[in-house]
């Protein structure tokens, strides 16, 4: 006998958060038809006690009751042979808080291929930090297993299950590397470059959040 589907679930609210303005920017004014909720995108301001209050806030709010939660803007690549415009998926995030585990990660690689054709997609552990790391530190990063690192994801998605079950996922886009250190976002070509991939992702990210509405088998 085959199996019975059930009914599909009803849509629930995606969250997209991030920190900074110029992320925010590029995330509000990207193309990404398709939603199967209402999203919001929120910008908590730096650092991961910025990103837990300002999540915190958000999901306490009734429209956003069960919503789904994505962390996303830029962040520092960590592996060698990264390059600004390359994509992290995470796999997991980490911090001195704890591990977070993300849902539909397979489903954010292939979703991402299409919406940002020719960049690289890494995905493996994305760790915390509340400070930016540059240097030596990133090597001592690197050797905890994590592909790369920044200030509020692993905050973000704590926060997020903390307040309650739900879908939570990291995608951030590479602005600076171990070969390709930038002293500011934005100022340099690579910079403009991770602008542009962030304001492509809102397909994929509205590709993944339809994937979590698919009726059970």
């Amino acid at each position: 006998m085959g199996h019975t589907q059930g009914p599909p679930r009803p849509a629930s609210p995606l969250l997209i958060a991030c920190a900074l303005s110029i992320e925010h920017l590029a995330l509000r004014s990207g193309r990404g038809g398709g939603a199967s909720g209402p999203v919001t995108v929120i910008r908590t301001g730096m650092g991961p006690k910025a990103a837990e209050a300002a999540v915190g806030r958000a999901l306490g709010l009734e429209r956003a009751t069960g919503a789904a939660v994505i962390a996303s803007g830029f962040c520092a690549g960590l592996a060698p042979g990264m390059h600004p415009g390359d994509l992290v998926v995470a796999e997991e995030t980490r911090d001195t808080g704890g591990r977070s585990a993300c849902t539909g990660t397979d489903v954010l690689v292939d979703a991402l291929s299409r919406a940002v054709p020719g960049r690289t997609v890494h995905t493996g552990p994305l760790t915390g930090s509340d400070h930016v790391v540059r240097g030596p530190e990133r090597a001592r990063l690197r050797a905890t297993g994590a592909i790369a690192v920044d200030m509020e994801s692993a905050a973000t998605l704590r926060t997020a299950l903390r307040e309650g079950p739900r879908p939570v996922a990291a995608v951030r886009v590479v602005v600076d590397a171990p070969e390709h250190e930038l002293v500011r976002i934005g100022t340099v070509r690579g910079g403009i470059s991770a602008f542009r991939v962030l304001r492509a992702v809102l397909p994929a990210f509205h590709e993944w959040h339809r994937s979590l509405l698919l009726p059970r088998r």
